[in-house]
C-alpha cells in the first residue's frame, strides 16, 4: 500500500536535512490553504515561507491534521511552490501599541498606510488581549452623548455599551456611523474598516474625520481585497488598541465597519481547513468568535475607563434573520435598526423604532424622561401599524384615541426623528425637543 505521508517525509529530509526544528517544507496548496511538514508550530504563529527563487510570504498557522500543519498567507502566494522552507517568526499574533498611534492609519501589521514613518510603539501585548472577570467590571451608568438626536432621545446608549448598527446596503448605514464618529464625545476614536470596499478608507478619513477627528483616532483598514487572516487580524488589532487606552483610563470608541465581514473572513478561513458548514455557510468558529470579539469591549475594572462599541452587522437581503445578525442581536446590549422604506422615502437617518432597543437605558434616565422616550416609541408604532387603513381612508378619526394622537403627531414626529448629517444634536437638546413635543 502507497504511504504518502512517509514518501512526502523522506522528501523533506532530502530537501532540507540540516534545518531547524523551527522550519519545514511546503508540501501542498489547497485553495487557500498551504500545508507544510516538518515544523512543529501552534495555532497562532507566524511564519515565513520562502521559495526556491527567492520569492517569500508571510503566513499564519491556522490548523494542523497529525504531521501536517496548515497555513494561511497573508498575500498572493506567488512563485511559492513545492519544496519551500517554510520558518517560524514569531509563536504567536502580538499587537504593537503606543500612544503614537493617534492620528495614524494603519494596516493588520501595524505598519502605516498614511504615508509617515512607522510609529514608535511603547508596548507590546498578546492580539487576542486577556478576559476580563466580569465581577470586576464596572457598571454602565454614564450617558454617551452620540449627537444623533434619535439615538440621544429614543434610544440612549450608555459608556461601555456594545450595540449593533443593523442594515442591509444601501440604507445609510455608513452616513450614520460618520456622523456618530463625528459628534461622539469621546477621549479617543479606533476606527477597524475591515473587508468594505478600498476607496471608503480615504473617503472616510478626508471627509468623516477631518483633521480635527483624527487627531484624536486610531484608524486601522484591511479592506475586502487582502487576505482573509489578516481581515481578520484587524478586528483584533482594533480591539487591543482599544483595550490599550481603556486601561489608561480613558473613555473610548471602538467602531468596527463590519461585524459581518469579520464573520465572512472566519468563514473562508474556517472552511479553508475543512470545517464542517452550517448556516448560510457559516462554520462553528463563526459562532464562538463573535462572542468572545464583543465582551473584549465594555466597562473596564471596577469603572476604570471604557470602551464603548458600536458594530456595523449587514443584513444581507435585508434579512432580519440572518445568522450573524441573530447572534449579535444576542450578544449585544442593543442595537439600532435602519429601514430601506425609510430611506427610500429621504428620511435620514434611516433609524426604524420598531425592532432597535437599548438595553441599559433604563438604567440612565430618570423614571419620567423613559416615559417620554416610551410613549413616543408608542405612537410612532401605531402609525406604522396601521398606516395602510390611514392612507386608503379606512380608519375613521375618533375610533382609537391613541391613532388619532399619532395621526396627529406625525409630522412632528419625523421632524424629530430626522436630522442633517452635518449638524450634531447633544443629549440635553435632543431630550428638551423630545419634552416639548410630547407635551403638545
Amino acid at each position: 500500500m502507497f504511504d504518502f505521508e512517509s514518501v512526502v517525509d523522506q522528501a523533506i529530509g532530502t530537501l532540507h536535512p540540516q534545518r531547524p526544528v523551527s522550519s519545514g517544507t511546503l508540501v501542498r496548496l489547497v485553495g487557500l490553504r498551504l500545508e507544510a511538514r516538518g515544523i512543529t508550530a501552534p495555532i497562532g504563529a507566524w511564519c515565513e515561507v520562502r521559495g526556491q527563487n527567492g520569492s517569500r510570504i508571510e503566513a499564519e498557522v491556522v490548523g494542523f491534521s497529525d504531521k501536517t500543519i496548515y497555513l494561511m498567507p497573508f498575500s498572493e502566494p506567488d512563485g511559492i511552490g513545492p519544496g519551500a522552507l517554510v520558518r517560524v517568526l514569531s509563536q504567536s499574533g502580538h499587537a504593537q501599541l503606543g500612544d503614537a498611534l493617534l492620528g495614524r492609519v494603519i494596516d493588520a501589521q501595524g505598519e502605516p498606510l498614511d504615508g509617515k514613518p512607522k510609529p514608535s510603539y511603547s508596548a507590546k501585548q498578546g492580539l487576542l488581549g486577556s478576559p476580563l472577570n466580569p465581577m470586576d467590571r464596572g457598571p454602565i451608568d454614564r450617558i454617551l452623548d452620540v449627537g444623533v438626536k434619535a439615538i440621544n432621545g429614543l434610544l440612549t446608549l450608555g459608556r461601555g455599551q456594545r450595540v449593533g448598527l443593523i442594515s442591509g446596503s444601501g440604507v445609510g448605514k455608513s452616513m450614520l456611523l460618520g456622523m456618530i464618529t463625528r459628534f461622539t464625545k469621546a477621549d479617543i476614536v479606533v476606527i477597524g474598516l475591515i473587508g468594505e470596499r478600498g476607496r471608503e478608507v480615504q473617503a472616510f478619513i478626508q471627509e468623516t474625520l477631518g483633521p480635527e477627528g483624527l487627531a484624536k483616532s486610531v484608524v486601522i483598514a484591511a479592506p475586502a481585497n487582502v487576505s482573509p487572516v489578516l481581515r481578520l487580524k484587524s478586528a483584533h488589532l482594533s480591539h487591543a488598541i482599544a483595550e490599550y487606552f481603556r486601561d489608561q483610563g480613558k473613555d473610548v470608541l471602538l467602531l468596527v465597519d463590519s461585524l459581518t465581514r469579520v464573520a465572512h473572513a472566519q468563514r473562508e478561513i474556517g472552511l479553508a481547513i475543512g470545517e464542517p458548514p452550517t448556516a448560510k455557510g457559516y462554520p462553528p468558529s463563526v459562532f464562538a468568535l463573535l462572542p468572545n470579539l464583543i465582551e473584549r469591549a465594555g466597562v473596564g475594572r471596577h469603572g476604570h475607563g471604557s470602551i464603548t462599541a458600536i458594530y456595523t452587522v449587514l443584513a444581507e437581503g435585508d434579512d432580519a434573520n440572518d445568522p450573524i445578525v441573530d447572534i449579535a442581536r444576542a450578544s449585544l446590549d442593543g442595537q439600532v435598526m435602519l429601514s430601506r422604506k425609510l430611506a427610500d422615502a429621504a428620511h435620514y437617518p434611516a433609524i426604524e423604532l420598531n425592532g432597535s432597543i437599548s438595553r441599559v437605558m433604563q438604567d440612565l434616565l430618570s423614571p419620567s424622561e423613559l416615559k417620554m422616550a416610551n410613549r413616543f416609541r408608542r405612537l410612532w408604532s401605531l402609525y406604522q401599524q396601521n398606516v395602510d387603513l390611514i392612507q386608503v381612508g379606512a380608519y375613521q378619526i375618533g375610533s382609537n384615541t391613541e391613532i388619532d394622537q399619532a395621526i396627529e403627531m406625525r409630522e412632528a414626529m419625523e421632524t424629530f426623528l430626522c436630522q442633517d448629517r452635518l449638524s450634531g444634536v447633544d443629549e440635553a437638546k435632543a431630550r428638551t425637543d423630545l419634552r416639548v413635543l410630547m407635551e403638545l
